[in-house]
């Protein structure tokens, strides 16, 4: 029986069975983003996942803590960071819900964290971001876009190989988002496999709406695509606090 909780399966490999996204460019963008915009140093990389960019900001001198809704997430981000030496503090939060003890200079959610938004709670999303940041504070993201998720990725079949893990994922379109259905085989330290399954939505959001709402909810905005290129398949939005 599948579980309806996000990453509840997946959560604990997630970083090792994306190790092809070229986690260190995409960080270096980040970081590099950051020092264009003169953002202060201080922190919260929200929809962390098992904490490559967290790890990355940190390294890069940032006071920053990662976030995520997923404790197998957070599990393997913290144990990431101690071998790394990286002394960032990981905490259990939903970016619906952002409530953070202070103020800080940034925010990040890397890698599809506002996908799992619905349409409706846009705007109400990105009110508490801003109301999380300090003035002039910036807030970093991106989105698969809308050609992504229903040309590429909706009603496809994708499967990935790897020495420790087996994924297949199987995505149904459904008009205004994806519904996505995991299952995982991982090896365990006897030689079987263990079997586990999730599902996960991912909602589409074009261009436009996401701009719209973030001006509503008081930033500036910018926007271009992956890594500074090209738009066709993810959307970064670089916004500042107004």
């Amino acid at each position: 029986m599948k579980t309806k909780q996000s990453y509840s399966a997946i959560g604990g490999v997630f970083e090792y069975l994306n190790s092809d996204c070229d986690y260190v460019e995409w960080s270096q963008y980040l970081i590099k983003t950051l020092e264009r915009l003169g953002a202060g140093r201080e922190g919260v990389d929200v929809g962390c996942g098992n904490g490559y960019f967290t790890r990355a900001l940190y390294k890069a001198g940032y006071s920053v803590k990662g976030m995520d809704i997923s404790p197998e997430m957070l599990s393997t981000a913290i144990e990431l960071a101690r071998k790394e030496g990286v002394g960032s503090e990981f905490l259990t939060g939903d970016i619906t819900k952002l409530r953070l003890c202070g103020k800080v200079d940034f925010i990040t959610a890397v890698n599809d964290c506002i996908n799992y938004v619905p349409q409706d709670k846009l705007l109400s999303t990105f009110k508490g971001v801003c109301a999380n940041l300090k003035k002039g504070g910036v807030f970093i993201f991106d989105i698969s876009s809308e050609n992504k998720l229903k040309n590429i990725v909706g009603d496809n079949l994708f499967v990935k190989d790897m020495d420790r893990a087996t994924l297949i994922w199987f995505n149904t379109f459904k008009g205004d988002r994806v519904e996505m259905d995991l299952t995982l085989f991982s090896l365990n330290e006897d030689g079987t496999y263990s079997r586990s399954d999730e599902c996960q939505t991912q909602y589409i959001h074009t261009e436009k709406d996401v701009s719209e709402a973030l001006t509503s909810a008081g930033f500036f905005v910018e926007t271009e695509g992956h890594l500074g290129g090209s738009k066709e398949e993810r959307i970064n939005f670089i916004c500042r606090k107004l």
